[in-house]
């Protein structure tokens, strides 16, 4: 299978055309070489905040693999007339490293989340991925002064995979400052899927899924906290898309 792929530009964003079969075999073949491919991903929130974020923009687009996280994207490639395969999630991506980690009998390392969910996070790992081995676990509560001693730990730990749960922009920032110095196979920042691997939070059901409503989804579980967002950055990404495509054809 090839392991590479065109990139198209979405809302002056780079993104690889990869389905998840293809980004998993991309993972694989850096984790072989020992590249330490790092890996960004984009939904229409984070597009949002990359217009307003220099540096949020600067460390995911600097990745060497952006994918389609949400299935907005995807819907507005196609729209857009650059279309991209399909929704490669953050989260999915996450699982499907750990399962094939697991038949290679991969290395990996979690950073993210209060102790008490990691606590559960690598308990799951453990007993869903037994061929997994875990190289390491810290909580993402740390501060910028003791970044680089993470880091450092991090790298002496020499996980094939490293995910980070951690929240947007700390992971893509992280990632920037310390990719080269960690040097694993793969780093994914997986953002708050350690929270549902550990049962703290629940996922869409699959067809909601696919229906690209997951966002709706998690609304419904907390409507006071997420309401206001996600009515402020999805308006603001349809308008973005609208704008985009009234631009494209007045060129045309």
């Amino acid at each position: 299978m090839s392991t590479t792929a065109p990139r198209r530009d979405i809302l002056g964003v780079s993104l690889d055309a990869f389905t998840m079969e293809q980004a998993v075999a991309r993972c694989v073949a850096a984790v072989e070489n020992r590249e330490n491919l790092t890996i960004g991903v984009v939904n229409a929130a984070k597009a949002v905040h990359m217009r307003e974020d220099a540096l949020l923009r600067d460390s995911v687009t600097s990745c060497d693999l952006v994918l389609a996280d949400g299935q907005a994207v995807v819907w507005a490639s196609r729209l857009l007339g650059h279309p991209l395969p399909e929704r490669v999630a953050g989260i999915d991506l996450f699982t499907e490293l750990m399962a094939e980690g697991a038949r290679r009998s991969y290395r990996a390392y979690f950073l993210g989340a209060r102790p008490e969910v990691l606590e559960r996070v690598v308990a799951e790992v453990r007993h869903r991925y037994p061929g997994l081995e875990v190289a390491g676990a810290r909580d993402g509560y740390f501060t910028d002064e003791q970044a680089a001693e993470v880091a450092a730990r991090i790298g002496e730990a020499k996980p094939d995979l490293l995910f980070l749960g951690m929240t947007s922009p700390k992971k893509e920032i992280f990632l920037a400052r310390f990719a080269e110095e960690i040097n694993a196979g793969v780093i994914h920042g997986v953002g708050g899927s350690f929270d549902v691997l550990a049962g703290k939070v629940r996922r869409a059901p699959t067809l909601w899924q696919r229906l690209g409503a997951e966002w709706l989804y998690r609304f419904l579980q907390e409507p006071l906290r997420l309401g206001p967002r996600y009515l402020s950055t999805n308006t603001r990404f349809a308008w973005m898309v609208v704008k985009e495509y009234v631009q494209a054809r007045t060129r045309a």
